[in-house]
């Protein structure tokens, strides 16, 4: 009789193990897509783009990228909080998407902690102190002497109300007691434009998204926020190392799901994105001026905790409020 129960069992608890197993190994088998919350040619676009490139090759599935821009990047998050959690819709987000809007805003219509399901960070992207080639100043000490000689009479452009350059930069003026005027932007690109024309005096920019124009010499590099050096800009020195002791400020971009899908896509997807920024999508992360990542779930999810403290912190000091 016990025999009998066992062998009635067995074909099912076998079939439970590999029905995870087998949903893993079909997976996938039609087009994935990673949505984002800022435009084309943005800095999170290009490194999206890089990671769809190089996990379409390893998964052996086209990897489809879709910007949807506004908002600070609150019009893609709410996308792709809404998108099925069926293991083929991805989101890019950022420390400014998933950390800093839940203390940015009161009545945002989705929850980026509660909606979203990590699955790992792909690199820490600091930021960049450049000014007009006009602006009689080459190094941090000299810029923040301007500043303190002209107290609210400079202005500094960013991508927009509560996007990483307008909080990196509130950081800053904390930091070193200086003030500045922000001039928010619709797109970085405008911005950059009319810091080349003079029109605005500085901006704290991502690196990847101005490197080129940072070797071409269209405006003067100050320093960089990340702890050491960048292997790609050697020659710029960081906040650090040019008169700010322990000012540091980079922020990730990472790879989400929407919740609620399932934990083998999850699992699978980790590690596909952990190899290949251990192999040779490391280098290529690293050429754009950021610092390549890689790690856990559990890892990403309790980092995502402790950023939260850590900028909500900033954004009160800032007395920052967006609706």
């Amino acid at each position: 009789m016990v025999t009998r129960l066992w062998c009635a069992l067995i074909p099912a608890v076998v079939m439970g193990l590999a029905g995870p197993v087998a949903a893993e190994e079909a997976w996938p088998d039609r087009p994935l897509k990673i949505i984002l919350g800022f435009p084309a040619g943005s800095g999170v676009d290009i490194v999206t783009r890089l990671v769809a490139d190089k996990l379409g090759r390893d998964l052996k599935q086209t990897v489809v990228v879709e910007p949807h821009a506004g908002a600070g990047g609150n019009v893609g998050t709410g996308i792709a909080a809404k998108a099925p959690p069926d293991g083929y819709n991805f989101y890019m987000g950022t420390t400014g998407t998933q950390v800093a809007s839940t203390a940015l805003y009161h009545d945002l219509p989705f929850d980026p902690r509660r909606d979203f399901a990590p699955i790992t960070p792909v690199c820490d992207v600091p930021h960049i102190l450049i000014v007009p080639n006009s602006l009689p100043v080459h190094t941090l000490k000299e810029f923040i002497a301007y500043l303190r000689a002209n107290p609210g009479k400079v202005n500094y452009a960013s991508s927009g109300n509560g996007s990483a350059m307008h909080l990196t930069t509130e950081q800053f003026k904390v930091a070193a007691h200086v003030e500045l005027i922000h001039v928010p932007y619709r797109v970085s690109t405008q911005a950059v434009a009319d810091l080349i024309g003079g029109q605005v005096q500085a901006m704290m920019h991502q690196v990847p998204a101005v490197i080129g124009q940072v070797h071409s010499g269209l405006f003067r590099s100050i320093a960089v926020t990340s702890a050491q050096r960048l292997p790609a800009l050697p020659e710029i020195p960081t906040f650090a190392e040019s008169g700010m002791p322990g000012f540091e400020s980079s922020t990730w971009m990472g790879l989400f799901a929407p919740a609620g899908t399932p934990a083998p896509v999850i699992a699978r997807m980790n590690r596909a994105l952990v190899a290949a920024i251990k192999g040779d999508l490391g280098p290529k992360l690293e050429a754009l001026g950021t610092v390549p990542r890689g790690s856990t779930p559990q890892a990403f999810q309790a980092e995502i905790e402790s950023e939260v403290v850590k900028w909500s912190k900033i954004i009160e000091a800032a007395h920052i409020k967006l609706d």
